[in-house]
């Protein structure tokens, strides 16, 4: 072999060696923009999991606060009518009182009143043996 048949197979393995580096570069190169894809994916993947369970989170937590602030006004509601009975059934008391104390000035209508609330109570208690002590 003479010196230009040298070179030129030198020139070959070269050639040859800068195609299979060349190759092996873009195998690389494509190996590595797989795995990237893959990874972007996966993480796009995961934020979009995250942002789902954060909506659902907090859709659920507007519906709990949108109960409380019905269970709240109820409440409220139920409060003022339940103040309103207690102040008319004061008022009654009051009234009944001031009714009682101008009835026992009149001893007829006293008299009247006292066996109608006896007899009352009688009814209420439902005993056929009852038995009454009055003192004058």
């Amino acid at each position: 072999m003479n010196d230009q048949q040298v070179k030129q197979q030198i020139q070959q393995m070269v050639s040859f060696i800068r195609q299979e580096a060349d190759e092996k570069a873009n195998e690389i190169k494509v190996k590595a923009e797989e795995e990237f894809n893959i990874r972007k994916l996966s993480a796009v993947e995961a934020a979009r999991a995250k942002i789902r369970a954060d909506y659902d989170k907090k859709s659920k937590q507007i519906v709990v606060n949108q109960k409380i602030a019905k269970s709240t006004q109820s409440n409220g509601a139920r409060l003022r009518v339940l103040k309103a009975m207690d102040l008319e059934l004061q008022n009654v008391l009051v009234d009944a009182k001031k009714q009682l104390a101008s009835i026992r000035t009149v001893p007829s209508q006293y008299k009247a009143l006292m066996e109608s609330l006896i007899l009352q109570g009688c009814l209420a208690l439902r005993d056929s043996g009852i038995v009454l002590k009055v003192r004058l």
